[in-house]
């Protein structure tokens, strides 16, 4: 592995004055923007990770000294160099199509609606219940490398479309085996408590007594997760699952208040969750108490565009000081978008997040949130998992929209894409 030394960058080492390492609990509040703006500077990768960040002098001369003889050089040109994105939200294994169902949205079903008639997650899950791991591998495989050449050097990716024991397994192996054959860093979570197949009670009691258990025993210390919503799981089912998700040594999040506040904001901050996503149905009372809390609040603005037009207003969950994310959702039915750049771009202009906050929320913070404190940052010892934009101003990341802001992709100290 060579040595890469990138001379003359607009670097967002993310990090504020004084920091060597962004604070162990994310971004918050009044921090959630800082950038940590170098206007110019020169930075070496070594062995994988960042090796040194030097800034030029007024001038623009170099500050680096003493350079490897096998160093490549790249000349950024005051273009941005920024860490790779974490999109810590998405549901990108998955099989068949949901096209049809979109026609029927668009001649005015609810998505409530087409899930009732058998369509929605379910229509998902019959799809994966018939495909080959081989099958769901592949499709998989070709979705993340998307998400790789527009800059997402690290993605979660949620089971949740098998139900059954057997078939969760079946998805978590395929992310897995993703994740240890691909350079990009692809971390499980295992959906449990995704929809109700047949009777409601006699599933939820089938997942804790086998599923939950089946699957804590091939992947221990998994992240397990569930979806509260009218016609999904309830509050107190969810808090069933979670209460023995956590016994068995798995961290908690959920999906919560996407059409309905139902109170399981507030439950999940009891229980200790890791994260909160959607919120587009939150009060501002629900948010203020998930400011106070340690638990991140996931918007999903790509949901909010393909849907129904509702947004999280994650501008005023940070104005309250919380901690905030943002994710693609990457899926079939609800938001079939693999670019985190256009994520930047909703949130900006429908989240009321300013977009040096929104590039935190894409970076650092989700990082954070899913217990990978190596990467989202720029300084000597972080994983030099970069992008070097076609931009000399990182604010075109939410200005502009419909095309790929990344010129290079760099996971691991090496040019990918």
């Amino acid at each position: 592995m060579s040595a890469m030394l990138i001379r003359n960058a607009r670097v967002l080492t993310m990090l504020a004055l004084g920091e060597t390492r962004p604070p162990p609990g994310g971004r918050r509040g009044g921090s959630l923007g800082e950038l940590g703006v170098i206007p110019a500077a020169d930075v070496l990768l070594e062995f994988g990770k960042v090796s040194g960040v030097w800034a030029r002098n007024g001038a623009g001369n170099a500050a680096i000294t003493n350079i490897p003889s096998d160093v490549r050089e790249i000349h950024a040109h005051g273009r941005v160099l920024m860490p790779g994105f974490v999109d810590c939200h998405t549901h990108a294994c998955w099989a068949g199509s949901r096209i049809d169902e979109w026609e029927r949205k668009l001649a005015g079903a609810t998505y409530q609606e087409i899930m009732a008639s058998g369509g929605g997650i379910m229509s998902t899950v019959r799809a994966v219940r018939d495909a080959s791991e081989t099958d769901l591998f592949d499709d998989l495989a070709y979705r993340v490398e998307r998400m790789l050449e527009l800059g997402t050097t690290t993605v979660e990716v949620k089971s949740g479309y098998g139900l059954t024991l057997e078939h969760e397994l079946k998805m978590l192996r395929v992310i897995q085996r993703l994740d240890a054959d691909m350079i990009v860093t692809v971390a499980s979570t295992a959906l449990l408590g995704h929809a109700v197949e047949g009777d409601a009670g006699a599933f939820v009691n089938e997942t804790l007594r086998r599923t939950l258990p089946g699957v804590s025993a091939e992947n221990p210390g998994v992240t397990v997760d569930a979806f509260c919503e009218k016609g999904a799981w309830g509050i107190a089912d969810c808090v069933r699952l979670f209460e023995a998700a956590r016994a068995m040594g798995h961290p908690i999040r959920v999906h919560a208040d996407q059409f309905t506040s139902m109170g399981m904001v507030e439950r999940a901050i009891e229980l200790g969750a890791r994260s909160v996503d959607h919120l587009e149905a939150s009060t501002s009372e629900t948010l203020a108490a998930l400011a106070r809390s340690e638990t991140f609040g996931v918007g999903l603005p790509v949901c909010g565009f393909h849907l129904d037009g509702r947004y999280a207003r994650l501008g005023e969950l940070a104005a309250m000081g919380g901690k905030v994310c943002i994710a693609t959702n990457s899926n079939p039915g609800s938001a079939p978008c693999p670019s985190m750049a256009f994520a930047i771009a909703l949130a900006v202009r429908h989240c009321g997040l300013a977009p040096a906050q929104a590039i935190v929320a894409a970076t650092v913070n989700p990082a954070t949130l899913l217990g990978l404190h190596d990467r989202g940052y720029i300084a000597p010892g972080a994983r030099a998992d970069l992008l070097l934009l076609r931009h000399t101003d990182e604010r075109a990341l939410a200005y502009e929209v419909g095309d790929n802001p990344v010129d290079e992709v760099i996971v691991g100290g090496e040019i990918v894409v």
